[in-house]
This record gives C-alpha cells, structure tokens and sequence, in this order.
C-alpha cells in the first residue's frame, strides 16, 4: 500500500487567501510550564479544505453534516496539467472523468502557483459550464490543487462555486497533487467537525494498494 499525503502543511508563512495562520505559544517547557501548548488562529478554509454547500447557500448542508461516503472511497485523479485558461467539459471528457463520484483535478498549479506563498494572477480553474457538466455525470466530490476551484477571472461573481455547492457538492481546494500520477486511487478526507460551518480544513490522503 501507498500513501500519497495532499495536504498542505499550515504554517503563518503559508499560502493563503486573505489573513494568514497565527500561532501564540500559551505555555512551553522552556518556560518552565509543565508542557508545551499553543494557540492557532485560522479560518475554515486554510490549507488544504472542504467547502461545504452551506458556504454559498443559507441553511444548506454544513461542514460537520456531510455524508462521509463522499468524501471517502475510489476517487480519479484527472491529468489535466496540459490545461491552461478555464478547465472546459471537453477536457474533463479527454480525461475520463464520465462516471466517476469523486475526481481530483490534477492541473499545473501543483507545480507552481500552489507552491508560492503568495495568490498568483491567475491559476487554472473550472468553468461554470464544466461545473454544471459534473453534476449531470453525478459526481458528489470535486477538488482541485489550489486556493480555490474558481476561475481567476471570476472572482467576483464565483460561478462555478453556485453551481456545484447549489447542487449538494462538496469541494476540495488545496489538494497538492504534484506527485500523485493520473489514475484511480482510495481518497479519505476528514474535515475537521467544525458544527454549523460552512467549510473546514482537512487532512486528505490518496491510497494505492497492491494489486
């Protein structure tokens, strides 16, 4: 069996969309406390997360009630680092994601913007009409490897964010697919049971067992 780790580790120095983690140290045997404790302020939606539909739509589906069968079992990691621009449904097409529940969007932010510690101008993302092609196709969990699914130029108005958490999806953003190669794998991902949120960071892992 192998694991492939696609959690970013969170750190104050991190990538980040808008304020980043702090960490107070509250207590600390060099001080001479009994142990070491420290206090971490950060949002939901740090690091490698989950957004759940409660995140763009009032009494909607939150973190802590999502349906664990989505967010674990075989999951397809799509090749799409030849990609540029606004991930299109011929391109989720080319890349088998037809029928599949969960898919794992494997474009070339894993090996540049998502490495920075800061947002880039723009990154690969979904278009809204891809979006809505996921749907049809009954995928229930759609991730990509950077701070956001959304494309940059959509910033604003985040199209495809309304169309899938509209729709009961849950998202996962962050997930550092630079070393996992394209193929189907067993994703487990465990957001935080943060009650009545709208998103939660996560520690998510990709198994490759034996044939």
């Amino acid at each position: 069996m192998k694991i492939f780790d696609i959690t970013l580790p969170i750190h104050p120095e991190m990538l980040h969309w808008g304020r980043k983690p702090e960490v107070e140290v509250v207590e600390s045997l060099a001080n001479g406390d009994a142990s070491n404790v420290t206090r971490w302020r950060l949002g939901a939606h740090t690091g490698t997360h989950v957004d759940a539909p409660a995140h763009f739509v009032d009494g909607a589906t939150p973190v802590d009630q999502l349906d664990l069968h989505a967010l674990v079992g075989p999951a397809l990691v799509a090749d799409l680092t030849a990609v540029t621009g606004d991930i299109g449904v011929a391109d989720l097409e080319a890349a088998g994601v037809s029928g599949q529940r969960r898919v794992l969007l494997k474009t070339s932010n894993s090996a540049g913007p998502l490495k920075a510690t800061e947002r880039a101008p723009s990154w690969v993302g979904l278009s809204p009409e891809a979006a809505q092609w996921l749907i049809t196709e009954g995928v229930a969990l759609i991730g990509i490897d950077y701070l956001t699914i959304e494309s940059h130029t959509r910033t604003e108005t985040w199209d495809a964010h309304h169309v899938l958490l509209g729709a009961g999806l849950i998202i996962l953003e962050n997930a550092d697919l630079d070393g996992v190669p394209g193929g189907t794998y067993e994703l487990v991902c465990l957001p935080t049971k943060l009650v009545g949120a709208d998103g939660s960071f996560a520690r998510a892992i990709l198994i490759e067992r034996d044939a």
